[in-house]
């Protein structure tokens, strides 16, 4: 018999719209989903063992390189939301994050994804992903983690 479950890290985390990340209308400015999904992602590795803090002290650097969004109702002001992270792929030089963040009526409001790739602080150069990290993922390889709020 076959497993047919897919396999991935998934996380959610809960936010909490600030006033200061609106627009008149009291939408997310636009701009300010960039952040939310860098939440995701610290708080993904976070939830699988290790800090970006710690990441980077290793000698790595995670730049973006690609960033697609489709907005799909918007999140107000004081709205709580949930931000489902999620990484779908073993890494190779990139990373690829993929995200979801639903509203307080658990109605999917957006969907993104990034793409990071892994450099080495000192010499300036792409690598494959360092096997520390590679070793936390496959180990949390198939986990939903809840980090909540």
């Amino acid at each position: 018999m076959y497993n047919l479950r897919p396999k991935m890290i998934h996380t959610t985390h809960s936010i909490r719209v600030r006033y200061a990340e609106t627009d008149p209308m009291k939408y997310v400015y636009y701009g300010n989903y960039a952040e939310y999904f860098e939440v995701g992602r610290v708080e993904l590795f976070r939830s699988i063992g290790i800090s970006y803090d710690e990441i980077e002290n290793q000698g790595i650097w995670l730049p973006v390189s690609e960033y697609k969004i489709k907005y799909i109702r918007p999140a107000l002001y004081d709205q709580k939301l949930e931000i489902h992270t999620y990484v779908k792929k073993i890494p190779g030089v990139r990373i690829e994050f993929e995200y979801e963040i639903y509203n307080e009526e658990h109605i999917k409001i957006t969907e993104a994804s990034t793409t990071l790739f892994f450099l080495d602080a000192e010499t300036n150069k792409v690598i494959k992903c360092p096997d520390f990290l590679m070793e936390l993922i496959e180990a949390n390889w198939n986990k939903t983690i809840d980090s909540g709020l």
